[in-house]
């Protein structure tokens, strides 16, 4: 029973990480797509997109490509550094990383695409640098969809299983997510704590679908 909470902390863990570096590029890519015309904008929304639907075994064979011993970020890594990422609970974070990305960026997108661009031009008119006006003004319009979307995104880190399991393993303690630990407790027949890990997960899901519901912006009635 104490594998289990130590795999539910370990989930958390991962799943805040992953959820922080989402909405930090989440929100910086969901402005540039909503603001910035520029050529290859749609392939880009497209390619970042790509997570949402790809398997997640597919996802974690790229990452495997890429931030594996013999990959170009992962051999940069261990020649420069002598960090090896693959089976580390930093390569679980990256997994999750990866595949909830998605939800930040269109959440975000789509908030700030609901922006009047005339308020964040009357900041401008009335001397507020660029960067303060996303602060102050389309930030603050927009937040309640970056939020929305940030909560899904961990919502749905915290139940990666596919891409986690290519790149980090199933070490007990170390890389043993909440998904990957109900899957070795069905593996071995431990029926107790399969079922106390999945009402554990299924009630935080739960809790953070309602949250993002609230949170979404209001739809317009219908006439």
């Amino acid at each position: 029973m104490g594998a289990a909470w130590i795999a539910l902390g370990l989930s958390l863990k991962v799943a805040l990480w992953a959820t922080c570096i989402d909405l930090v590029l989440g929100v910086a890519v969901g402005w540039l797509l909503a603001r910035v015309r520029f050529p290859g904008r749609d392939v880009l929304d497209a390619l970042l997109t790509l997570p949402m639907v790809l398997p997640p075994t597919v996802l974690g064979y790229y990452l495997l490509v890429v931030i594996g011993r013999n990959g170009p970020l992962g051999r940069w890594l261990d020649a420069v550094f002598g960090i090896n990422l693959i089976f580390t609970w930093q390569a679980a974070v990256i997994a999750a990383a990866v595949v909830a990305f998605p939800l930040v960026l269109k959440g975000a997108r789509t908030a700030f695409e609901t922006v009047d661009p005339q308020l964040e031009q009357a900041a401008r008119v009335l001397g507020v640098r660029p960067f303060g006006v996303f602060l102050r003004v389309t930030l603050p319009l927009a937040w309640r969809g970056v939020l929305a979307g940030t909560l899904l995104a961990f919502a749905r880190s915290l139940g990666e299983f596919g891409a986690t399991l290519m790149v980090a393993g199933s070490i007990p303690g170390k890389t043993q997510t909440l998904s990957i630990a109900v899957y070795e407790a069905v593996q071995a027949g431990q029926d107790d704590t399969a079922n106390l890990l999945v009402l554990v997960t299924s009630i935080t899901c739960v809790t953070v679908l309602l949250l993002a519901g609230r949170l979404a912006p209001a739809r317009r009635a219908l006439p």
